[in-house]
């Protein structure tokens, strides 16, 4: 589920740690060079944008847009946002340190740790679960799936009335539901994005370990690492603390103008779980990067296994997007970069890293369908001035796989 953007209203200067190794002149001319290229995704219409940059020079941090409509106060950067299916990397970390510990296999099959769950799931591997090969069908982002699919303004109101963003839908009941659907292929055949493949791998962390996936990513990850921002809210519909809105933008007649932008952010996860339920801000999130692609949660084999990728996109244009075992893998002018990206409704997010430099991103988007490509490209271009420094082109680079 993605909703989209406009308007920007406010930008908030940046901030710089001391110390920074970098002339001075260069270091502001990248600073603003940063400055611009976040301000391009409200000017494409987003509510909000805030992003951190972490390097060798310190850290940067800026936002861009207001934080509520409503009230017009401008976005904070140290604020909470639904992270999304950034989630996912910090489940594999997870089911990758019990393979580490031996605890499961990646070629152990779905039916040895959920038995009688999954039809053919004797046939269906951890890995294949871990980088979206399984075939499984996805109920949360496909038409006939647990959300409406329809253009229609009023049925999505009336659905948002009557509680349709504030349910709770629990774990099985996803699983249940892509089951009964039939699968998109057989096991190990291609790629094809689906949550339930995270849903399934929470539910096996579960299984081995006789703790909930969120205890057991507190204790492994979120608690070492000094995460103090993040937290998985369960059945909780509100963000704890400072927060921008989310918005899920309604056309209301033919014209550009003739649209209202519904207040989204009080919103149930459930069904997110394991594949998208986090809350974080941005300095958490390059935290963990940080910490991954260093080495400090993962031994260098596991690490290869993670970022061995099969290619994301399969429509037959160039391959800018792979993905490994919940990590993506993002072609930008400058090279590869390693990370993922969340989309929640009301809240887009991005997390992607080079070398020693890691780059976390927050969106709060409305508008319509276009303007949502529009918010796309400008996140990609921000990630390429982030990433790879001015000058260096890229072209449209659009970061998202849901």
């Amino acid at each position: 589920m993605v909703v989209v953007a406009a308007v920007c209203l406010a930008l908030a200067g940046p901030v710089v740690s001391a110390g920074a190794v970098e002339p001075p002149a260069a270091v502001a001319a990248e600073d603003a060079a940063r400055t611009a290229a976040l301000k391009a995704v409200t000017d494409a219409g987003a509510a909000a944008a805030i992003a951190e940059v972490r390097d060798e020079n310190g850290v940067w941090r800026a936002g861009t847009g207001v934080a509520d409509l409503a009230t017009g106060a401008p976005v904070r950067v140290d604020g909470r946002f639904r992270a999304g299916s950034i989630t996912k990397t910090f489940t594999a970390t997870t089911v990758l340190q019990l393979v580490g510990e031996g605890r499961l296999g990646l070629d152990d099959s779905v039916e040895h740790h959920l038995p009688g769950m999954v039809p053919n799931g004797g046939r269906i591997t951890v890995r294949q679960l871990l980088n979206h090969s399984s075939g499984l069908w996805d109920p949360t982002n496909e038409p006939g799936g647990l959300f409406p699919h329809t253009t229609d303004p009023g049925e999505i109101r009336n659905w948002l009335d009557q509680g349709g963003l504030t349910r709770s839908i629990t774990p099985a009941q996803v699983v249940a539901a892509s089951v009964a659907h039939a699968p998109n292929f057989p096991p190990g055949a291609r790629f094809s994005y689906s949550n339930v493949n995270y849903t399934l791998l929470g539910m096996i962390i579960e299984t081995v370990t006789g703790r909930t996936y969120a205890q057991e990513i507190t204790a492994r990850i979120l608690r070492p690492l000094g995460m103090t921002g993040t937290y998985f809210p369960g059945t909780a519909t509100d963000i704890r603390g400072p927060h921008a809105h989310g918005y899920w933008t309604l056309a209301e007649g033919p014209a550009p103008e003739d649209r209202s932008d519904r207040d989204v952010t009080v919103e149930s996860v459930t069904w997110a779980n394991s594949a998208g339920e986090l809350i974080s801000t941005l300095s958490d999130l390059n935290r963990f990067e940080r910490a991954l692609l260093g080495g400090r949660l993962l031994s260098p084999e596991l690490m290869r296994q993670m970022t061995t990728t099969i290619p994301a996109q399969s429509d037959g244009g160039p391959v800018s997007l792979s993905y490994g075992l919940g990590l993506a893998r993002l072609e930008l002018s400058c090279g590869p970069v390693y990370g993922h990206d969340g989309g929640m409704p009301g809240f887009a997010s991005q997390l992607w890293s080079k070398g020693d430099r890691q780059v976390a991103m927050s969106v709060t988007s409305r508008g319509d369908e276009a303007q949502a490509v529009q918010q796309l490209v400008a996140q990609g271009g921000f990630l390429e001035e982030a990433l790879c420094g001015r000058n260096q082109g890229g072209g449209e680079v659009r970061p998202k796989l849901g």
